[in-house]
């Protein structure tokens, strides 16, 4: 009897109903079992146990394509997951939770190859442990890593512990150990021909991974690579991204800061073009670099300021000033003080001090190097300037100085002319050069008297100076100060004055000039003093002795004033002097009430100053007096003489 010939529900039907309804091994054996019940001889027995094996090999087969086509889902799953924009911890999660869970294992984790350690680490672990942790160190000699490595090959083994294939080593065995795994499987992941880390897959039973498991996680591994070196190339391009937007954004900082230098700089060109003064650049310094600014000469001498500067600000600068000139380069003074060398070509000017309220910036120490050379412009400008305009101002000076003088008229037309009113206090200063050539003080001279609003000239090898003050014996010192240092030598320098009217100008200078030969003969070559400090020495010594103007510079206010008045104040000097400085005395004297007496004196001390009976001043004033009876009474015999 054949199979077919069997009862029907135990022939080939029942064969094809078990695999329809996917029935365990168990129901297979059930068959064959009803089949010797049926009666079926032994040739019938084995067919249906041929047949019931075949069937049995077709449900294997149906079992790994179904558990295939769910691995290659999973791993479709796992791919779409990978395309993803994690970061690359995020990913490395993603990796090893999908490898634990993809063939069902207890725990998965990846290493990265460390190069200059020599060995691997722990980036990512997913699954239940407790000693393989994040940032443990996998020794690089020894372990399932180096096999796979070496291999460029997934390695696999059923228990590691007894698998004498691998490479041993204390502290992996130790881990292997605590956390009970048998069962491992390493695929390396590799880009570009070299391994740069390693996929585990741990069991902690024994277990044989089969074709189908290892060539499901080696396809997990190459989706892996990719999808790492993609976060990679993601996350340096993140970086890249990042890092031309800070140098974006620094490049419009710095072009926002050039074309604000550039600006500043147009600014200060247009305050030399429209011939604005030192004072307004120095300003604008100070507002564009928020800080307190100095332009300062050769001799540490304050040509403008603009700014509260600190109590020290000026202290270190005539140590740094040579530095800075040397070095033709901004040097640092404090944190936040700087000294520029004003320069115009080779020839140095002096220098810009800075004390600004917060540190410098690149772009603003240009800021500052740009105002230290258009100050250095300014200051050759105005110097040539001078240089310029000396000829006419000189004529000027001249007519001034010459006798007889222009008429007054047009000498006042001629002073508004050109900015300067005579009307204010002036004095008239005359320098001698002791010795080298005259040539650096000629355009010294031009330059300062421009800068103070004066003039200037040279007569018989001296400099003449007219310059507004009213202390003609500090603007002496003032000019030696200044003037000594530029020549490398002291100068000699005689003044006069003060004057308010244009034909006293070369009364003074006449004065000017006879204190500048007392000085000489007091052998005080070197030295500056004023008419009035000399007082009558300069009378007696000077070459040019003019008595009555020193009678008028003493006791004028008082002789003009019994001119124009009638009152006898001259001879109440006199009177009181005589009497040994008694108001009582000299009342007698002059037969008058003492009342009379003390009334004039107060006279006296409003023209000529409280100071007059000082016994400095009063021996001036004695002298004076005796010079004027004097030449009265030579004047007044000279008349008598010449009566027929």
């Amino acid at each position: 009897m054949t199979l077919d010939a069997l009862p029907t529900h135990v022939g080939a039907l029942s064969v094809l109903e078990l695999l329809a309804r996917e029935a365990p091994a168990a129901a297979y054996d059930e068959l064959v079992t009803t089949a010797r019940r049926a009666g079926a001889g032994e040739e019938e027995i084995d067919s249906l146990k041929e047949a019931l094996a075949l069937a049995l090999t077709v449900r294997t087969q149906l079992g790994r394509r179904q558990q295939r086509e769910a691995g290659l889902s999973a791993l479709v799953d796992t791919a779409r997951d990978l395309t993803l924009p994690y970061d690359l911890d995020a990913l490395l999660k993603v990796i090893t939770r999908r490898a634990r869970l993809l063939l069902n294992l207890d725990m998965a984790y990846i290493s990265f190859y460390d190069e200059e350690a020599g060995d691997s680490y722990v980036r990512t672990a997913d699954g239940h442990a407790t000693a393989l942790t994040v940032g443990f160190r996998v020794p690089g000699q020894a372990g399932l890593g180096r096999a796979a490595r070496d291999g460029a090959a997934p390695f696999w083994t059923a228990d590691y512990m007894a698998d004498e294939r691998i490479t041993h080593h204390p502290v992996i065995d130790e881990v292997v150990n605590a956390e009970g795994i048998h069962a491992l499987l390493a695929v390396p992941l590799r880009h570009r021909d070299a391994a740069f880390g390693v996929l585990y897959s741990a069991d902690r039973n024994i277990r044989h991974f089969t074709p189908d498991e290892i060539a499901l996680m080696s396809s997990l591994g190459d989706l892996a690579t990719v999808a790492i070196e993609k976060a990679r190339v993601l996350s340096q391009a993140r970086t890249d991204i990042a890092t031309l937007e800070q140098y974006g954004s620094r490049a419009k900082s710095d072009l926002t800061a050039a074309h604000r230098v550039n600006e500043v700089h147009r600014r200060m060109i247009d305050l030399l073009l429209d011939g604005s003064g030192l004072t307004a650049l120095t300003a604008l310094t100070a507002e564009a670099l928020d800080g307190a600014v100095a332009v300062l000469d050769l001799g540490n001498r304050t040509l403008a300021a603009t700014g509260d500067l600190p109590e020290d600000g000026l202290a270190p600068v005539a140590e740094a000033m040579l530095e800075a000139q040397v070095a033709g380069e901004p040097i640092q003074l404090t944190d936040t003080g700087w000294l520029a060398p004003v320069t115009a070509g080779a020839e140095r000017l002096g220098c810009l001090l800075l004390h600004a309220t917060e540190p410098l910036a690149e772009n603003e120490l240009r800021l500052l190097r740009l105002a230290a050379g258009t100050t250095g412009v300014l200051l050759l400008m105005q110097r040539n300037t001078a240089v310029a305009e000396s000829q006419v101002r000189d004529e000027f000076f001249e007519a001034l100085l010459s006798t007889p003088q222009r008429p007054l008229p047009q000498l006042r037309d001629r002073a508004r002319s050109l900015g300067i009113d005579l009307e204010s206090p002036h004095a008239v200063v005359v320098i001698r050069p002791e010795g080298g050539s005259q040539g650096r003080a000629v355009v010294w001279a031009a330059s300062y008297a421009l800068r103070c609003g004066g003039l200037s000239s040279v007569r018989s090898g001296c400099l003449v100076l007219l310059l507004p003050s009213e202390d003609p014996g500090a603007t002496a010192r003032r000019i030696s100060q200044e003037l000594s240092p530029l020549l490398g030598h002291p100068v000699t320098v005689g003044a006069a004055g003060p004057t308010g009217r244009i034909e006293d100008v070369e009364p003074t200078y006449s004065e000017a000039l006879r204190c500048l030969s007392a000085l000489s003969a007091l052998g005080g070559s070197g030295s500056t003093a004023s008419a009035r400090e000399l007082g009558f020495l300069g009378l007696l010594l000077g070459d040019h002795r003019n008595v009555t103007e020193y009678i008028a510079h003493t006791i004028g206010p008082v002789i003009d004033y019994d001119a124009h008045r009638f009152t006898n104040l001259v001879q109440t000097l006199e009177s009181y002097f005589e009497s040994g400085n008694s108001p009582t005395y000299a009342a007698e004297s002059l037969h008058v009430h003492p009342n009379t007496v003390s009334r004039r004196l107060e006279r006296i001390t409003a023209l000529l100053g409280e100071d007059w009976q000082e016994p400095a001043r009063a021996l001036e004033v004695q002298l004076a007096l005796r010079l004027h009876r004097t030449r009265d009474t030579l004047v007044t015999e000279d008349s008598a003489a010449q009566q027929p």
